[in-house]
């Protein structure tokens, strides 16, 4: 009996249940559109959304997924400070406050953390070093970050930024990023961006199931000199799955490698214009020297040192102006070694013309006292100059060749003195009197040319020359007082092998030689490569002693 009474009450509770709800909720209209549920809403009550440091407090987590979810939910927040917080925490610069359970900005002082507001970045407070520590985050983490830095940086108004965070996602098969780049590619108007995205899209479609997706991919990669496009290339060679795809992609790789090889020789090229420039401005002031008054200046390598350390105390002069300074060094260097080629004119090779051999001998000495001079005023340490920050950095061509800036300008600068040094010695009462007494010394002193002034100027001009090569190499190499000796025996190698005393001549042997030297180097090494161009010279010169391009007039008859 109790049993079935029992059994009646809870049925007719159930029934009582049954009618309240259908009491509660009305029925719906059928021709009415379903209701959907949002996370601001759940029962019809409206949550507010998250503050930027309430999700940042989920940082506190100590999963690593959850810590994921937060760093997702903090990206998507259209917030100015999404972007520095992303970053602060990469640098571990956001910090778990231990008392509070909260995440600050933090700064460490004197054992101390200084804790401020990661949104208003107002300093809150201060706690013991182990009352905080840095957020904790794994590799995946970091991966997670750098991708929707990225994401965000594909939007930014600047193209060379869209361009990095393009570049920054090439090789990622993430879903989500391939969308944001697909949806970016649609609204970039910018050729050098868009061919980025291409590179990643197209990568990422080397991972197609569909085989024509993958053909095409490979037939848009195909000469793409980027350092990713080829390691894919060859990841998915060894996948094909048909002898179509096999040739397709062994085409594009071969490709790739040719231009790859293209541009390498041309990078070679390039470093070898830029020795050559190095040795023309070298060179240059040698030729005049050695092919006006004959004089074998063994002290020449010392007056390039000479500029380049008036270049280092031009700046230590000027310690905060080193982005203009070159233009106060340029003149400076050319004005010191031009007056110590003057006092070296006047007081030893003025004795000793018409005997070269003791001129080797005599300015070989000299060279050796300036050097030691040198050694006791700077020490023999080696000196550092400051590359100006527009001489800092490169032009990138592409991928695999680009152009150091600071080589450029060398080049350019070196083009400019041979041309300002042709148009002095064409179109000046100077140049015609060097060049009248260079062709003919006793007929030029019958003229009335006063050939020692001639002597002194033009060797103060080479030595003036000099100084300025100083400047142009303290910019690649440091300074010390062994700076000369480097060049030396390649400015004379330059002068004989172009012809002495004609300018022409020793461009087209200072750049001749320069670029030979660094073919050569790949194959031969830097010792030998040098060798080999000396055997040739000595073989050249007894062919065509006089070398490429001989002086005419006196130099000529002896």
């Amino acid at each position: 009996m109790g049993y079935r009474f029992g059994r009646m009450l809870t049925a007719m509770l159930v029934a009582l249940l049954v009618s309240v709800s259908w009491a509660e909720e009305p029925l719906q209209d059928p021709t009415a559109p379903p209701r959907t549920t949002t996370q601001s809403s759940v029962d019809g009550i409206d949550i507010p959304p998250l503050t930027l440091q309430e999700i940042i407090n989920r940082l506190t987590s100590r999963s690593f997924d959850k810590k994921e979810a937060a760093i997702r939910q903090l990206a998507k927040q259209d917030n100015p400070r999404v972007v520095p917080l992303l970053n602060a925490l990469m640098n571990r610069e956001l910090v778990h406050n231990r008392k509070d359970d909260t995440i600050a900005l933090g700064l460490k002082k004197d054992g101390q953390w200084e804790l401020r507001d990661p949104e208003s970045r107002q300093v809150i407070g201060q706690v013991d070093s182990r009352a905080a520590r840095p957020v904790i985050i794994n590799n995946r983490l970091r991966t997670v970050i750098n991708n929707q830095l990225a994401l965000a940086a594909l939007n930014d108004p600047d193209s060379d930024i869209r361009y990095q965070a393009a570049g920054q996602l090439i090789g990622n098969d993430d879903p989500e990023m391939l969308a944001a780049l697909a949806a970016r590619r649609h609204q970039e108007s910018r050729p050098r961006v868009a061919a980025q995205i291409d590179t990643a899209l197209n990568i990422a479609a080397l991972h197609s199931d569909d085989r024509t997706t993958r053909l095409d991919a490979i037939d848009a990669l195909a000469g793409n000199l980027h350092p990713e496009v080829k390691n894919a290339l060859n990841t998915r060679l060894l996948a094909a799955d048909s002898s179509q795809e096999t040739q397709a992609l062994e085409k594009a790789i071969a490709r790739i490698e040719t231009r790859i090889e293209t541009f390498q020789t041309a990078d070679t090229v390039f470093f070898g214009l830029s020795l050559g420039s190095v040795l023309l401005l070298a060179a240059i002031g040698l030729a005049i020297t050695f092919g006006v008054m004959g004089v074998i200046n063994m002290a020449h390598g010392e007056l390039i040192m000479l500029g380049a350390y008036t270049t280092y105390v031009v700046q230590q002069l000027l310690p905060s102006s080193h982005e203009w300074s070159l233009l106060i060094a340029v003149p400076a260097a050319f004005l010191v070694s031009a007056f110590v080629g003057v006092l070296i004119e006047r007081f030893v090779i003025r004795f000793l013309y018409g005997r070269p051999l003791e001129t080797l001998l005599a300015t070989f000495g000299v060279s050796l006292i300036l050097q030691q001079a040198v050694r006791v005023i700077f020490s023999p340490l080696n000196r550092t100059v400051i590359t100006p920050e527009w001489m800092s950095g490169a032009l990138e061509i592409n991928p695999v060749f680009s152009l150091t800036y600071n080589r450029l300008y060398i080049i350019f600068f070196a083009l400019a003195v041979f041309l300002a040094l042709l148009t002095l010695l064409k179109k000046t009462r100077l140049g015609l009197q060097v060049r009248a007494v260079s062709q003919n010394r006793a007929t030029a002193r019958g003229l009335g040319i006063r050939s020692e002034r001639v002597n002194a100027l033009t060797f103060g001009l080479g030595s003036g020359i000099a100084g300025v090569a100083g400047v142009a190499l303290a910019q690649l190499t440091n300074v010390g007082p062994n700076l000369g000796q480097s060049y030396i025996i390649d400015s004379f190698m330059v002068v004989v092998f172009g012809g002495v005393g004609n300018l022409w001549g020793t461009l087209t042997a200072a750049f001749s030689l320069g670029i030979a030297n660094k073919l050569l180097e790949p194959m031969a090494g830097a010792v030998l490569a040098k060798i080999v161009v000396l055997v040739f010279i000595i073989l050249f010169i007894q062919r065509k002693p006089r070398g490429l391009f001989p002086q005419r007039g006196r130099a000529a008859e002896e």
